[in-house]
């Protein structure tokens, strides 16, 4: 339990949040119909909190750790570089007036009262036109119930989150469209996770794994000739960052304000991220000319944005086109073993898996039209499906398999097969690595408490379907006792991938051991590479 805010909090609040958001990103997608039903709001969220906390990262790179003022204008100024869409630009500013205040005052009980409500006022002054019951309204309430809270940091934090709740259950009552469509706002939705992260930070809680961080992703342009609109709503959202000296600020707002609704600004010391509903996208971005200098330009055509939101999850009938695959991969034996197989390659540092952004440049390197993407790894599957959003939206033909270790993506790319039907496709390789049970070895850092006990640093860890299953002393007596377990269940094909710390002669054992067990077995062998876990199992 903290006491106090400090930067190691502050990272860990950003991780915390990233990870929520990205286990409640299609959810809040779902939730999206105000102010336009295009079902982005937990990918627009998702992105920017992904951007702040890569910011936050940053501030570690060096030797020394960052201060609190650093690290909170970090999350700041990160957010306000990646924000998207409506929510994302507001939910920026409200990081950024708590930034402020944390920066200037600590990270006391009384400094955290103060920063959310500064944080929710900063969030209604960047709205052209605040609207009730919106992720503003569950953000106004966090704040006032937190202010009137006395006692330690955990109990503000925690008082903050819990009126979220409830001012989020309370906003179909507020907001006529969210009550006839039966839900409670996208936004606010989003904002409950990230104070929820903020508690859980504050009460010791550390994220589980590294955390995918990345740069901003790159902008989308609108379809030439007339556009279409949605009943009720113009055609185009406009989003750009801003260099502009903040006496400009009001005559561009004015402006804005003229020529679409939904109009939000935030930033503030010459950098601002504009974001506005219009019919008339090229004004808007003169506009921003005029007031100084736009980039990082995005425009939404919102009718096919809803159009696409509409069809995820279905499959179009169409021939099958140019296809590829790409499989995210830790070492270079296993590298080499996918461009075999015919898969393209993304390298993973194991430390730093790739960022939503670097999947999609990943993805546009294919050169394909439609990409099937291994991702090899549980912890990738809140970024992969925000890239997948991102690259539909420029017209390819994704779908994402979520193998959860490398073997299961050897699996699946042995039954790929390209002249198929895309479909067809996706449903054999995605059996196929369902079909297979996956188990890896690792060294435990420290003592912990584990499924199968508690156990040491320098204590070897068979993980079976990621859960540890067994604790021993040595590589090659846990890699059997795991194989054990695993052919215990059936199994006819046996993969095995050694890395660089497998001793020598471990293969021939535990070949040896498997068809001692099931005479009938397949055995495979394969080298992983230095970045590779000592041991990689599959059983199919």
């Amino acid at each position: 339990m903290l006491d106090t805010l400090d930067a190691p909090a502050v990272r860990t609040w950003c991780r915390l949040a990233l990870s929520a958001l990205g286990q409640a990103r299609e959810e809040i997608d779902a939730l999206n119909v105000y102010p336009v039903p295009d079902g982005d709001t937990g990918t627009n969220l998702y992105l920017t909190v992904e951007s702040a906390t890569a910011a936050v990262e940053h501030c570690f790179d060096g030797a020394a750790a960052p201060a609190l003022d650093q690290a909170a204008r970090a999350m700041a100024d990160g957010a306000l570089i990646g924000a998207r869409g409506n929510s994302g630009v507001i939910m920026a500013q409200l990081l950024r007036g708590v930034a402020e205040v944390l920066a200037a005052d600590g990270g006391g009980p009384q400094a955290l009262r103060d920063a959310l409500v500064r944080g929710a006022e900063a969030a209604y002054q960047a709205v052209s036109e605040p609207v009730e019951g919106t992720l503003l309204t569950v953000a106004g309430q966090a704040a006032q119930d937190a202010a009137r809270t006395r006692g330690p940091l955990a109990e503000v934090a925690g008082a903050a989150h819990r009126s979220a709740r409830d001012a989020l259950l309370r906003t179909p009552e507020q907001l006529s469209v969210l009550a006839r469509a039966g839900v409670v706002d996208a936004g606010g939705r989003g904002l409950v996770a990230v104070l929820g992260a903020l508690a859980d930070a504050v009460a010791g809680q550390q994220p589980m794994g590294p955390v995918a961080l990345g740069e901003d992703l790159p902008p989308t342009h609108a379809p030439c000739g007339e556009p279409e609109r949605l009943p009720g709503h113009p055609a185009f959202e406009v989003i750009y960052l801003l260099d502009a000296p903040d006496q400009t600020l009001p005559r561009l707002r004015a402006r804005l304000a003229e020529l679409g609704d939904s109009l939000v600004v935030g930033g503030g010391d010459g950098l601002w991220n504009v974001h506005v509903h219009v019919d008339d996208a090229g004004a808007a971005v003169e506009a921003g000319i005029e007031a100084g200098r736009p980039h990082r330009i995005r425009i939404t055509h919102f009718a096919e944005a809803a159009a696409r939101a509409g069809a995820r999850g279905g499959a179009a009938a169409e021939p099958a086109a140019e296809r590829a695959v790409l499989s995210v991969v830790t070492g270079a034996g296993l590298a080499e073993l996918c461009r075999s197989a015919g898969a393209a390659v993304l390298p993973a540092d194991p430390d730093a898996p790739p960022s939503s952004s670097e999947l999609v440049e990943a993805v546009r390197r294919c050169a394909a039209r439609e990409v099937i993407l291994l991702l090899n790894d549980p912890e990738l599957r809140a970024g992969a499906g925000a890239a997948a959003d991102q690259l539909r939206e420029e017209g390819l033909r994704i779908a994402v398999l979520p193998t959860r270790s490398p073997v299961q993506g050897l699996a699946a790319l042995a039954v790929h097969e390209a002249g198929r039907r895309f479909d067809e496709d996706v449903v054999a390789m995605t059996s196929a690595a369902g079909a297979t049970r996956y188990a890896e070895l690792a060294i435990a850092e420290g003592q912990s408490w584990t499924m199968a006990g508690v156990c040491q640093a320098g204590d070897v860890l068979g993980l079976i379907d990621g859960d540890v299953a067994v604790i021993g002393t040595g590589i090659a007596g846990t890699g059997a006792e795991v194989l054990s377990r695993m052919l215990a269940a059936g199994g006819e094909l046996v993969t095995l991938v050694l890395g660089d710390g497998a001793p020598q002669g471990l293969a021939d054992r535990l070949v040896a051991h498997a068809r001692r067990q099931r005479p009938e077995v397949d055995v495979s062998v394969f080298e992983g590479g230095p970045e590779c876990a000592p041991l990689l199992i599959g059983v199919e």
